[in-house]
């Protein structure tokens, strides 16, 4: 079942991510029974590192431990819980992932804070290699540490393995309160080049510089991939967000090399607005959109603006994609001041999980998951706390589990 202006769709492009699908033989183990759909009494969390299945792990909530069932073609996801509050919404991402029978073998890494506190790095070799052989990935809210020269773990993923389009779906949600009920859009961010290629230096004790750096090859493909998701999902119109009029040499390269690639699809309008102007567009009138292509710091900034306009960043998902492997996230931050108080609100990450469905073509079960995510948001008993409703983390997801059925 689709449901009209809220489904996510992913293009992908030489991604293989059922490479490792695994027949299962006729003898693999009796299925689990659906998890027990009454209210659970909140868990007791203890997010310090411990050992899990012989690996490090912070996360005593997340049970990966369940027989497939048979008959399914499994694929390997390589599962990042995060800081704060991240194992929490994490575990509950999973159990509905297992209620729906999702085809997927999870592998636990760490990343983020906990990782350089127990391992000494912010992104371990572990899990670099678990994502580079799975090529597909979940993950949790990280913490990055604030100074000592750390640089951000989702910056270093993105460029690591080159997940070059951030998207980032803005709809607005039955049941949760915002400023315009009816935003349909996606923002589609270039996610390895401009400011945050992290160019930096002293010219002298009292001036810092930093390079923007856009490429033609990085605004090719940025631009390709937002025509060919207009194009797939049925939307007449792409937005080019630039401030060619100022920089008009790093910002005019983007924008001209977008509009070369927007003359190659004739059935879709090509329009192009400065930032600062887009900003006001969107707070007035966000409806005039359908897709938004970007460079990595403006689309960083207007993907949070659009948030803000359908409830906030816990209502929103993320998704990094590259040739070579797809990470999906939580765009919200770590929360550590409610992490094991059942307070998080699971919402954005699992949207994301809906979007990793689709992109490995498991559109039903994204579908179910998303109507079920809907009419459990509608319910005032149901959702959490941060949306005005009287839900827990479990509580909110045993409404979501029980009306998949």
């Amino acid at each position: 079942m689709a449901w009209p202006g809220l489904c996510f769709c992913i293009i992908t492009r030489h991604i293989e991510p059922l490479r490792n699908r695994e027949t299962l033989s006729a003898h693999s183990p009796h299925p689990t029974p659906h998890l027990q759909l009454a209210e659970a009494k909140a868990p007791k969390t203890n997010c310090r590192a411990r050992r899990y299945n012989g690996r490090l792990s912070h996360s005593p909530l997340i049970n990966l431990e369940s027989p497939p069932k048979k008959g399914l073609l499994m694929m390997k996801l390589t599962v990042i819980p995060g800081d704060g509050i991240g194992p929490e919404i994490m575990a509950q991402v999973i159990r509905v992932l297992k209620h729906v029978n999702a085809p997927f073998e999870y592998e636990e890494h760490v990343a983020g804070e906990i990782a350089l506190q127990n391992l000494g790095d912010l992104l371990p070799h572990s899990t670099i290699e678990s994502i580079n052989k799975n090529k597909l990935a979940i993950k949790g809210p990280t913490t990055t540490p604030v100074g000592g020269g750390h640089k951000s773990i989702n910056v270093t993923m993105r460029q690591k393995f080159d997940l070059y389009a951030n998207v980032r779906p803005v709809r607005s949600l039955p049941g949760v309160k915002c400023i315009w009920p009816d935003i349909n859009l996606t923002i589609v961010r270039e996610n390895t080049e401009d400011l945050y290629a992290g160019i930096e230096r002293m010219v002298d004790e009292g001036t810092a510089e930093s390079i923007k750096r856009i490429s033609r090859k990085g605004s090719e493909r940025i631009a390709r991939y937002a025509y060919d998701l207009a194009q797939k999902t049925g939307r007449s119109q792409v937005a080019i967000v630039h401030k060619a009029n100022i920089m008009k040499m790093t910002d005019g390269l983007f924008l001209k090399t977008a509009q070369e690639i927007g003359w190659q699809y004739p059935n879709i309008t090509t329009k192009d607005v400065i930032v600062d102007n887009a900003c006001m567009q969107l707070v007035m009138k966000p409806q005039q959109f359908d897709v938004i292509v970007t460079e990595n710091l403006y689309g960083d900034i207007l993907s949070d603006l659009c948030a803000g306009l359908i409830g906030g960043l816990g209502v929103v998902p993320g998704a990094n994609i590259g040739d070579k492997a797809a990470i999906f996230e939580a765009v919200h931050g770590s929360a550590p001041d409610i992490a094991g108080q059942n307070k998080a609100n699971p919402t954005a990450l699992l949207q994301s999980a809906v979007m990793m469905l689709q992109h490995v073509s498991e559109t039903a079960k994204a579908d179910a998951i998303m109507k079920a995510l809907i009419e459990a948001l509608a319910d005032v008993n149901a959702r959490t706390g941060d949306l005005g409703g009287k839900g827990t983390t479990v509580s909110f997801t045993d409404a979501i589990i029980q009306k998949l059925g």
